[in-house]
């Protein structure tokens, strides 16, 4: 049989196999789905969709070390795969790796914009970078704080044996050593509470939220009237209401919307210094 006959062959048979293993994937077969996405992968392991597909089968098991062997190879196969920087986002996740699971759900979101705003992987994938850079920022800042009230206590201890040697030796009346000491011991409190306080949940400012939803925004753009909307939010008010701008009431067409670059920045760099604005309600 020449060569290229054989490979048509195997690319058939390959491709059976995939629809084989989506059936026991849909009964919940995983054993049977995993056996048939890697004789697939045997006859060609060049096709990425072989080995996402069988990385989520593993998901499911929560066999987060071969689900992330699959993504990683399906990656170097397709580095555009969303599916597969999302699973590996996960499974490094798993590992506690944080700051490379996040830029892997940070890539897998960029793809999944590009190619389906309103798909229901963008909103999985955003739920799932949420709550990373939520748990990311809840470790971070416990460990902030329990260094600042250690050292908010040294500083205490350093300033009582400071005053206390004042008082001894009468360098100052009493009185004025005992006023100066508290107020120090005030000023200090102000400056350990200033320096807890991005860390303390407040309401997030008006104009980084959506006017539709009132979240911050994932995605901004901004509409030919000036008003600025989250795409997926105003493109599924263009889908199921009308097409027409929520405040202005103006005609709105999806092709008018551009991104937002500065609300986009203004955003994240808000989210950098308040990481708990991630989390989801």
């Amino acid at each position: 049989m020449p060569p290229t006959a054989a490979l048509s062959t195997a690319e058939k048979q390959a491709e059976q196999l995939r629809q084989d293993g989506n059936t026991y994937f849909k009964k919940d077969r995983l054993g049977a789905a995993i056996d048939a996405y890697t004789e697939a992968i045997a006859l060609c392991p060049n096709v990425p969709v072989y080995w996402t597909n069988r990385a989520l089968c593993h998901r499911r098991r929560n066999d987060w070390t071969r689900v992330e062997e699959d993504c990683r190879r399906a990656i170097e196969l397709d580095h555009n795969s969303v599916k597969a920087h999302y699973m590996l986002g996960l499974a490094l996740l798993q590992k506690q790796d944080f700051s490379e699971g996040v830029k892997e759900l940070d890539k897998a979101l960029d793809l999944g914009r590009g190619a389906n705003p309103m798909g229901y992987m963008v909103e999985e994938i955003w739920q799932a970078l949420a709550k990373a850079k939520y748990l990311e920022w809840e470790h971070e800042s416990t460990k902030r704080s329990w260094e600042l009230q250690i050292l908010k206590e040294a500083c205490e201890m350093a300033l009582e044996e400071k005053h206390a040697i004042s008082i001894s030796q009468m360098e100052e009346p009493i009185d004025e050593a005992i006023e100066s000491g508290l107020k120090q011991l005030a000023d200090l409190n102000c400056v350990f509470r200033k320096a807890a306080e991005d860390d303390i949940p407040t309401d997030v400012p008006d104009y980084l939220c959506c006017k539709i939803t009132l979240d911050i925004f994932r995605d901004p753009v901004i509409t030919p009237s000036g008003v600025t909307y989250d795409r997926a939010d105003i493109l599924n008010h263009l889908q199921k209401v009308g097409k027409f701008d929520p405040i202005t009431r103006e005609p709105l067409d999806p092709s008018q919307l551009t991104p937002n670059l500065a609300i986009k920045e203004a955003v994240q760099a808000y989210l950098a210094k308040h990481g708990w604005a991630y989390r989801m309600d």
